[in-house]
């Protein structure tokens, strides 16, 4: 309570800070204006309040919860967004929101088995994994891509340490088994995550940056899988029993059948809109992961436009209390 407290007190200062200089630039403004030029002025005064009393409501009633974010797309291909990204990561820390980031890293990981010549195919939306499919993933998304990204939140000022699923058991796997009965290779379903792990980095301040290469269990301990990052994510949400996931995507959210944005969606809301076959293709499984996770105790799951410029203070803090995000950078789904 004193953490979150403190940041509290820590957020409101800054905002009031910031209010104060504004308000004191205005101010030396008026006292040389004309009686219409301070009307015109008066607005941006009140958009500047208005704003700041939306942030001081979401960081009240978000910090020291926990919020987890699956970072990928053009979020992480764009060094403009990858940095953005950074820095909001780093900004939500320093509010007193607890921060996990779990990430992908397909275009890397095709790029480098091209590079080696090692084969790969996709059946189902999943990439069937060999042995050697999984040791190009794992160099790639545990090495470079992993400490790309904490190496990014601290330059930024935050703190964070890259794990892979391996480390400490942290996603605890089993083979996954295709519905169509076609093997996947070395393609893991998370049936646990080491929860006291993430939470004694998160206690520490740390944000926790996880590659999704996760581990056997049992006998296949020493067995590496190939996890689907927002499986792994909408998983580790809700075994922390996150207040918040956000999947950062390359679309603008779900859409319905006029191509408009629904901002937001209930589960059954979801259910009804994939029988009516308003969502289709490669949204359905978008949702599902949305929809899983809040089945596990989230509290709200975003489906977030990722090419959106700093898209997860915009849907962290646009909100306010109520926590449903700007209305504008994607969907958000509740029970």
């Amino acid at each position: 309570m004193k953490v979150r407290n403190l940041a509290i007190l820590l957020s409101l200062g800054t905002i009031n800070a910031f209010t104060v200089q504004y308000t004191q630039s205005i101010k030396r403004s008026f006292a040389t204006s004309t009686p219409t030029a301070l009307f015109d002025q008066i607005e941006p005064v009140n958009q500047f309040a208005e704003n700041a009393i939306t942030i001081s409501n979401a960081v009240s009633s978000l910090a020291g919860e926990t919020i987890v974010i699956k970072y990928g797309g053009n979020a992480m291909t764009s060094p403009e967004l990858a940095k953005g990204f950074c820095e909001d990561i780093a900004a939500l820390q320093k509010l007193g929101m607890r921060v996990v980031v779990v990430h992908g890293g397909g275009p890397q990981i095709k790029a480098m088995l091209e590079k080696v010549g090692v084969e790969s195919r996709f059946e189902g939306g999943m990439r069937v994994s060999s042995k050697e499919v999984v040791e190009v993933a794992e160099m790639v998304l545990c090495g470079s891509v992993n400490k790309q990204i904490s190496s990014g939140i601290c330059s930024a000022g935050g703190i964070a340490i890259g794990l892979s699923g391996r480390d400490a058991d942290l996603l605890q796997c089993e083979k996954l088994l295709n519905k169509d009965g076609i093997d996947l290779g070395n393609v893991g379903e998370v049936k646990g995550v080491n929860t006291d792990l993430l939470n004694n980095m998160l206690d520490l301040g740390i944000t926790p940056v996880v590659s999704p290469i996760g581990t056997g269990i049992g006998d296949e301990k020493d067995v590496a899988y190939n996890c689907n990052a927002d499986v792994a994510a909408g998983r580790i949400a809700g075994e922390l029993k996150a207040s918040r996931v956000l999947f950062l995507t390359d679309i603008a959210g779900v859409l319905d059948k006029e191509m408009k944005l629904l901002k937001e969606l209930s589960i059954q809301d979801v259910n009804d809109l994939i029988d009516d076959d308003t969502i289709t293709g490669g949204m359905i499984p978008k949702v599902s992961y949305a929809t899983d996770a809040i089945k596990l105790g989230v509290k709200g799951a975003f489906i977030t436009d990722g090419r959106v410029p700093h898209a997860v203070l915009n849907e962290i803090l646009a909100g306010g209390a109520d926590g449903k995000g700007s209305g504008e950078g994607g969907t958000i789904i509740t029970m």
